[in-house]
């Protein structure tokens, strides 16, 4: 029987059993080395230490000291709590000048580790692989030139969050507004949308009638979520003989729409008194939606042609809105 390479440094006591009683039995230290697959100084030290001891049982070891002390420890972890800007070599140096004893900054990364805290680099916005910049930059391209009539046809779409407090339980809001159409999610309750969800609450009650309305012109904008490319909602558009535009992955940044999600997150905001149900959620929304001013609305259609030419500009990088 050969044992992984993995665990011969690491015998379990029934293994090791069965090593002392194949050498009680006569068997030489080569044998029982070669039929368990194990070194043959391995067998050999353990038949040493039966024979010295009586037992073969793996000795505790305590393993390397450690480097710095759970007083240490705690200080390393407050200290980045207070300043997380600070890196793992500015705070090991920082502890070094403290205690009087070399500490590495890998030492001060497990002891951050241990108390919950990980380097992260932030990012601001959504990060672009130099594909994602080509194609940004063809689809400016490509809509640069379109008039304002013809960006009026669009149904420019997407999903915002809004919730009561900071966890997640949140609400997706899509509604219509204006001849120039930007529309935003129903009220329909809690929880992600799925592609279930965006057929029944979305394409059904609001697409499909912004089609009927605008005819053959009607051009339907959405991202490349996982709801969105779902099987189901391509046969409804396909049924509903809806064109769907082109858009490029990771570019919410073109989308005039986020803006309006930023309208709505600042004058919520604004409110003295919070919300505490998710009744009184809605109906805030909806005053604030319906207060918002159309020419708000009509100037962020009309900024499309001015965001298609700052994308190619910049070489398909992030619009800096």
């Amino acid at each position: 029987m050969a044992i992984n390479q993995s665990v011969r440094r690491h015998l379990d006591a029934f293994t090791r059993g069965r090593i002392i009683g194949k050498l009680e039995e006569g068997r030489s230290v080569t044998s029982g080395a070669a039929e368990f697959g194990i070194a043959h100084s391995i067998v050999s030290r353990l038949w040493r230490q039966f024979q010295t001891t009586g037992a073969a049982i793996r000795g505790f070891r305590s393993g390397r000291p450690r480097g710095t002390t759970p007083e240490d420890d705690r200080c390393i972890v407050l200290q980045a709590r207070r300043n997380r800007r600070q890196t793992a070599g500015e705070i090991a140096r920082h502890a070094t000048q403290a205690t009087g004893r070399p500490i590495s900054r890998f030492t001060v990364a497990r002891r951050l580790h241990g108390g919950g805290l990980f380097a992260r680099r932030p990012v601001r916005c959504v990060p672009l692989t130099p594909a994602h910049r080509r194609r940004r930059s063809l689809w400016c391209r490509e809509h640069r030139n379109w008039r304002d009539n013809e960006w009026g046809r669009v149904l420019l779409t997407d999903e915002s969050r809004f919730s009561l407090s900071s966890d997640s339980h949140r609400i997706l809001i899509w509604r219509e507004r204006g001849n120039a159409i930007i529309p935003r999610t129903s009220l329909k309750g809690t929880g992600s949308v799925n592609g279930t969800r965006y057929c029944n609450e979305i394409l059904l009650p609001y697409v499909r009638l912004f089609r009927g309305a605008m005819g053959l012109q009607f051009l339907f904008m959405d991202d490349n979520a996982p709801c969105h490319r779902t099987v189901a909602a391509e046969q409804l558009l396909e049924s509903e003989n809806i064109e769907r535009m082109d858009w490029p992955a990771r570019s919410p940044d073109l989308n005039p729409i986020e803006h309006v999600w930023d309208f709505l997150g600042r004058r919520l905001a604004a409110h003295t008194l919070p919300r505490v149900t998710l009744r009184e959620l809605r109906l805030a929304l909806q005053d604030e939606w319906a207060a918002m001013p159309q020419q708000f609305i009509d100037t962020l259609i009309l900024s499309m042609g001015r965001r298609c030419e700052t994308c190619l500009a910049i070489r398909g990088d992030h619009i800096p809105y």
